[in-house]
């Protein structure tokens, strides 16, 4: 009992005047945070630069603003805030989240892809054993798994991979800074930051992508392994903005330099786009990175 009256005077909305931190604990929700402090859930995400559908990872920190605070920055963001299309962008492809009685064999069969590719790109282990609520990301078109008819469990379980999802934040700058030195341009680089996770390494995404870039762990080793120069460390912001970045510009590279296909490669793989073309969220997703380039000066 003293520990949940602990619990509701820290999530108690607090003055006009200062957010307060709180430290996400297992199972805790955006949705749950919301609405235990009289909020919506798009406001709440808002004032702390989250994706609405984004999944929050216990251990990191949030901001619980109030009621003013929360409805200020959905005025303002995140859309407005960079003077991009007030239109959203898409949710994240191919997600799903683990239903009890699925096995990631079954997933795989389903999927048509081999267990060990679908393993690998989510940062599990193919021996392991498939915990219920678990967020995977499925290949592009991939027929639902048997077990999508029923409910998503309510608690939520990301892998344990890198990158990790830990606190922090990016500017334009930062992003400018290593798109630069890595030959892409800022302005496409800070449009998918923008448009993948508002400048948050603590989001997650509905398709298991992590930090600022929501670089997925299996392109996170592919980029550490073929591209990166020296060891990337997967709690920094800054790093999980270099492994995006180096895999943005393998994509211009892939895509003779054309940055609306590296966009749409970004979002939906290279080899998909190729094989059947941008399918219509893809157009949305590339159409608003567009948009939100001209904003950073692109």
């Amino acid at each position: 009992m003293r520990r949940l009256l602990s619990l509701l005077v820290l999530l108690a909305p607090t003055t006009a005047q200062a957010a307060v931190v709180h430290t996400v604990t297992p199972g805790e929700t955006l949705w749950q945070l919301a609405a235990m402090n009289n909020m919506t859930t798009r406001s709440f995400a808002a004032a702390n630069g989250l994706s609405p559908d984004a999944h929050i990872v216990a251990g990191t920190t949030i901001q619980i603003p109030s009621i003013a605070e929360a409805a200020s920055a959905l005025a303002a963001a995140p859309a407005a805030a960079a003077g991009a299309p007030t239109s959203a962008g898409p949710p994240a492809m191919g997600g799903y989240t683990v239903r009890p009685g699925d096995s990631l064999s079954a997933i795989a069969v389903t999927a048509r892809v081999p267990m060990s590719a679908i393993a690998a790109m989510n940062g599990l282990d193919p021996n392991g054993v498939l915990l219920s609520g678990t967020i995977l990301k499925l290949p592009t078109g991939s027929p639902a798994p048997a077990g999508a008819a029923e409910p998503a469990p309510a608690t939520t379980h990301v892998p344990q991979a890198a990158p990790y999802a830990a606190a922090g934040r990016v500017s334009a700058a930062d992003i400018a800074n290593v798109a630069t030195r890595n030959g892409v341009p800022a302005s496409l680089a800070s449009a998918i930051a923008w448009q993948e996770s508002g400048f948050n390494n603590a989001m997650v995404s509905g398709a298991n992508a992590r930090g600022v870039m929501q670089v997925m762990p299996g392109t996170w080793d592919w980029v550490q392994a073929n591209l990166a120069r020296r060891r990337l460390d997967p709690n920094s912001a800054i790093d999980n903005v270099g492994a995006g970045v180096l895999y943005l510009g393998h994509l211009l590279q892939e895509s003779g330099g054309d940055p609306a296909l590296a966009a749409a490669g970004y979002y939906q793989g290279i080899g998909s786009v190729r094989a059947i073309g941008m399918l219509p969220e893809t157009r949305r997703y590339v159409a608003n990175v567009m948009a939100l380039r001209a904003r950073f000066g692109g």
